[in-house]
């Protein structure tokens, strides 16, 4: 049965390879169950969102297992969950109060809609094509840079200062030390090759946490937002917050601000283009699944998966569904069918029953986990060609800094489009805007137009 559906000796590999690549996949990438209800629990039910997390990662990887038959497992994309919580309900959305959350669990929907379009159509590949490979780059290691500011930020590593507008935080603090701490554990774990390191680094962390809070160097203090890291089982295992974030949809507010709203699920989109191509391209190479021309086979079961994953998310309450990364630790253990990742979205499901222990992971906790994903993620920056076009060197550029600079994704993302595209047309070399970067461009200029009247 697992060979019929899988093809395990046509791609060289077993069952018991499989298994292990995909516990092993799951390690690598759990620290989603903790830090996703973290970020989107400001903005929402915290509980809630730890089960819609649970539930479309195992859903979509599911899919992604069956469907396509590729050793990738789907959760709630890193820098997506940022400017789900922080620029847009908490900035853009934030006049709307509870409601903000609706609004972009709307966009979210629409996005995922919009995705299965285009991967139904084949159209995601040609818009893949026509972005700059420069800004492609810039993008990512911009949002490495803003996670890593937002995990600075919610261990009080920085803060904000009056004068200087940020600043260093305070070293007495039993957060900010953890949190450092925590990091050095990630990066030498890493260092010496362990599976699932940041799962372990994160784990690590908040056993410190508990003997702080023990010895009361971290001091409990609900009021200030500071709470008990020891899990509590009294209340069960908190899975009924689901009914407070599935299907919280929010048209009526789309259709009356339509041109904000499709500025939002532009933002969405984009972001979400470059994450999952990205890494399914990633992925599959280390697993030496591209054929010779360095194509991948059956790309659109496999991008179909992953907007079908981002349609299912949001509607159970969570940010956008998309490839890990983290999917290439279960593929060095040899992983390179779908049994893996059925694997990783069993151990999903099997993870609900721990929700207790997710949900008293503190932020301090999290935050080394965020600060290395964006330090992984910066790495892009060795692949932008500095010493070429102007406007690719300034496109990248202002994707890099305007992201963290603004505490906004989708602000880097316009800055670095809208840049590049009126640099070619002043440098004369209108030739080099493709369609594809016009029709964005033009969607980006509404939006500032939008931002310059105060329009919400």
């Amino acid at each position: 049965m697992l060979e019929k559906v899988f093809h395990l000796k046509e791609r060289g590999t077993t069952v018991k390879t499989e298994v292990i690549a995909g516990l092993t996949t799951f390690l690598a990438m759990a620290y989603i169950l903790a830090v996703n209800p973290n970020i989107l629990g400001t903005v929402m039910d915290r509980n809630g969102v730890f089960v819609a997390t649970a539930l479309a990662s195992a859903v979509a990887t599911f899919i992604m297992g069956l469907y396509a038959n590729y050793p990738i497992a789907l959760s709630a994309g890193m820098g997506l969950n940022a400017y789900f919580a922080y620029t847009v309900c908490l900035g853009e959305l934030a006049d709307e109060g509870a409601n903000a959350f609706t609004i972009a669990l709307t966009a979210v929907f629409v996005e995922g809609i919009i995705f299965i379009i285009l991967s139904v159509f084949k159209a995601r590949e040609a818009i893949i094509n026509g972005i700059p490979a420069n800004i492609k780059y810039g993008i990512t290691a911009g949002i490495g840079l803003f996670i890593a500011l937002i995990g600075m930020k919610g261990a009080g590593i920085v803060v904000a200062n009056e004068s200087t507008l940020v600043g260093l935080g305070d070293f007495s603090r039993a957060e900010v030390v953890l949190a450092l701490v925590g990091f050095i554990i990630i990066l030498v774990l890493s260092a010496f090759n362990v599976k699932g390191s940041i799962l372990f680094g994160i784990l690590i962390t908040w056993v410190l946490g508990m003997i702080a809070e023990k010895t009361g160097w971290y001091a409990v203090n609900p009021d200030a937002g500071v709470y008990s890291v020891f899990p509590s089982f009294s209340g069960g295992l908190h899975l009924d917050g689901i009914k407070n974030t599935a299907f919280k949809f929010n048209f009526g507010w789309a259709g009356k601000h339509l041109i904000s709203f499709i500025a939002i699920m532009f933002s969405f989109l984009f972001v979400d283009l470059f994450d999952t191509v990205g890494t399914v391209v990633g992925v599959a190479d280390k697993a030496k699944l591209l054929d010779k021309d360095g194509k991948l086979p059956n790309a659109g079961k496999i991008l179909l998966s992953d907007a079908i994953g981002t349609v299912f998310g949001a509607c159970l309450g969570t940010s956008t569904i998309t490839s890990f990364v983290e999917s290439s630790a279960g593929v060095s253990e040899g992983g390179k069918t779908g049994l893996t990742a059925c694997t990783t979205g069993l151990m999903f499901i099997v993870s609900l029953v721990l929700s207790p222990i997710f949900l008293a992971i503190p932020s301090f906790a999290t935050a080394p986990a965020l600060i290395y994903v964006g330090m992984l993620m910066l790495e892009s920056v060795s692949r932008i060609k500095f010493d070429g076009d102007i406007a690719d060197t300034v496109g990248a550029y202002m994707a890099i800094a305007m992201m963290p600079l603004t505490y906004s994704i989708a602000n880097g993302i316009m800055f670095g489009i809208v840049t590049w595209v009126l640099v070619k047309v002043f440098t004369k070399k209108v030739k080099d805007v493709s369609p594809v970067m016009w029709v964005i461009f033009c969607l980006f200029i509404v939006r500032i137009i939008a931002l310059a009247a105060n329009f919400q």
